[in-house]
């Protein structure tokens, strides 16, 4: 995750979940999402809920990025999507709102969007 994070987001950290959107949704196919599991074991830990939840957070947050969310600058639009969703799936917080409250943000949490995040 680290190399990818780098190559792709010029950031030499690692990242718990990084979406890579295909180009032009091609045949269906919204593209890639690459999920950190050392990360999410170590954030379900520190959260107090299991790994499955921290994963299936994950790939929500990077859904949202391949359906062209992104809360760098849409003024919550993501963050409030999300929070519908995580409501409706009945997981904990979620990584938007998590990382906006420092109580709720995990021990060595890094940023958590999509590589495209950078060029836009």
């Amino acid at each position: 995750m680290r190399r990818l994070n780098s190559r792709f987001r010029e950031k030499d950290r690692p990242t718990d979940v990084l979406s890579f959107p295909a180009p032009g949704f091609a045949n269906g196919f919204a593209g890639d999402i690459a999920i950190s599991l050392d990360i999410a074991a170590r954030n379900a830990l520190t959260l107090g809920h299991s790994v499955a939840q921290e994963v299936r957070i994950l790939a929500l947050h990077g859904i949202l990025h391949l359906a062209g969310y992104d809360h760098a600058g849409d003024r919550g639009e993501m963050a409030g999507k999300e929070q519908h969703l995580r409501r409706r799936l009945g997981l904990p917080a979620g990584l938007i709102e998590r990382n906006s409250k420092p109580a709720l943000r995990p021990k060595d949490a890094s940023s958590r969007t999509g590589p495209t995040r950078s060029r836009t």
